[in-house]
């Protein structure tokens, strides 16, 4: 009850309170739900493709560590072309080359 009491004192009443609390909610959570979208993104490719690839599982691990060094690092004895699309469905950028 007090919730509701609370929303019918905002301007706009309900409906709009509700609207611009979900919004400033969503756009906090963005960053966070991006890098998690990459990640599964990247898991799901990896899982398919690369499960049978040295380093598997250590790559998973930096992956959702969040450890780019650790991911590109697990990759080294990867085929290049898979190494980089993971690299760009978990980062969001290219493999650093070397």
């Amino acid at each position: 009850p007090r919730h509701w009491e609370w929303l019918a004192t905002q301007p706009g009443g309900a409906s709009a309170t509700l609207r611009r609390l979900i919004e400033q909610a969503r756009k906090a959570s963005e960053p966070a739900d991006n890098k998690r979208r990459r990640h599964e993104s990247a898991y799901q490719f990896m899982h398919e493709v690369a499960g049978d690839l040295p380093e598997y599982e250590t790559c998973l691990r930096a992956l959702f560590a969040d450890d780019e060094a650790a991911f590109n690092a697990a990759m080294e004895g990867w085929p290049q072309d898979i190494r980089r699309y993971a690299a760009t469905l978990a980062f969001g950028k290219q493999e650093s080359k070397k």
